[in-house]
């Protein structure tokens, strides 16, 4: 009965979830730590002929890796009770572990797969209530078992906010329990327990955003009066024109999907326009500069590689118009050089405000008339 109020709870607070994921605001990777306390319930190896469950419960603690990972580590227990023919007792179980979790999405809801180890202590408390070969009543036919532990899953996390969400699992735990066999004998084996957990999520500790710092107002200046103009010179002769610098300034959206290094068709399109046709109009162009940007959000070493990639794709593509390799050079300056800020704000707000941030720009030198 407790199985099944859990099992309704977990389905029911994830199908709110889903339904309200697709319109809610995104809760983008910080590095958050997160406490995870909950409650569980146990359905153990049939070896083991234990009844019902009853509810057990765990505390976690859980670190966010990296785009798609996460290490959870902490303890679990549960027991059952159960008086079947010829003995009695209950079963308990107690677990340390550390898990590593792979998530799909970053965003409110969050699929993931898990696996982990450690070590489960099985303490087998059952007594004979009858005289039968393992001796007479009131003979211990199981033991006390500390062990190595390992296990693997699937579940879902959903966020409420950046500080509260869910985490619900399902997940088979192996361990090495001792108790009596069928030939009266004790002997260790290996035993699979499974797992049904429910737990809240509370998140500390993650990226702060900069503090707003309010612009200091420029003092008023009273304007001086205008000078007399002075007569118009002489129109000079027009001369040769001045080699002029062009910098032509892309968006990563305009190039690349979220998160992605090749080039969309639309991105394609813009190169041709702004930098490919102008640099096969100017041969004597001998160096363009391809750099790559990110924004802020995610860690600092993942945001480097993604604007190295990005901008070796454009450049690799530049090759495949007919550009000579020669001519240009890509680099990846991450999320070091900001044109937007954004103090104070977070969350898809914050995405939306640091977009300018991601971009590639292209630095090219040409022959045309000055300005």
């Amino acid at each position: 009965m407790k199985k099944n109020l859990i099992g309704i709870a977990v389905a029911g607070a994830f199908a709110f979830a889903a339904s309200t994921a697709a319109v809610a605001d995104e809760v983008a990777y910080d590095g958050s730590w997160y406490a995870l306390p909950g409650v569980n319930v146990m359905h153990a190896d049939s070896k083991l002929e234990t009844g019902s469950s009853r509810a057990g419960g765990f505390l976690k603690f859980g670190k966010e890796i990296s785009e798609h990972w996460d290490v959870q580590v902490g303890l679990g227990h549960n027991r059952s009770y159960d008086d079947f023919d010829g003995a009695e007792g209950k079963y308990r179980q107690t677990t340390f572990g550390v898990d590593a979790l792979y998530f799909f999405s970053r965003e409110k809801f969050r699929p993931f797969l898990l696996a982990g180890v450690g070590a489960a202590r099985n303490d087998i408390d059952y007594k004979t209530t009858v005289v039968s070969g393992a001796g007479p009543v009131g003979t211990q036919i199981g033991d006390k078992k500390t062990s190595w532990m390992a296990n693997v899953g699937l579940g879902a996390q959903y966020l409420f906010n950046e500080n509260f969400g869910l985490q619900a699992d399902l997940r088979h735990v192996w361990s090495r329990a001792e108790y009596m066999g069928s030939d009266a004998q004790f002997d260790t084996h290996t035993v699979g327990n499974t797992y049904l957990n429910l737990g809240a999520i509370f998140r500390f500790g993650g990226a702060k955003p900069a503090p707003v710092v309010e612009p200091t107002p420029e003092p008023v200046v009273a304007p001086e009066p205008a000078p007399e103009p002075a007569p118009a010179p002489a129109p000079e002769p027009v001369g040769p024109a001045e080699p002029a610098f062009e910098k032509v300034t892309l968006s990563s959206e305009v190039l690349f999907g979220f998160d992605k290094d090749n080039l969309k068709e639309e991105g394609k399109a813009a190169l041709n326009a702004d930098v490919v046709e102008k640099m096969k109009a100017h041969p004597e162009v001998e160096l363009v500069l391809i750099t790559g940007h990110t924004d802020r959000i995610g860690n600092d070493a993942y945001n480097q590689q993604l604007s190295e990639r990005r901008a070796n794709t454009v450049k690799k593509y530049l090759v495949a118009q007919g550009i000579e390799e020669s001519r240009l050079h890509a680099v990846g300056k991450g999320e070091s050089e900001p044109v937007a800020e954004c103090a104070g704000v977070r969350g898809k707000k914050a995405i939306e405000c640091l977009q300018p941030n991601r971009r590639v720009v292209v630095e090219i030198e040409v022959q045309r008339a000055g300005n």
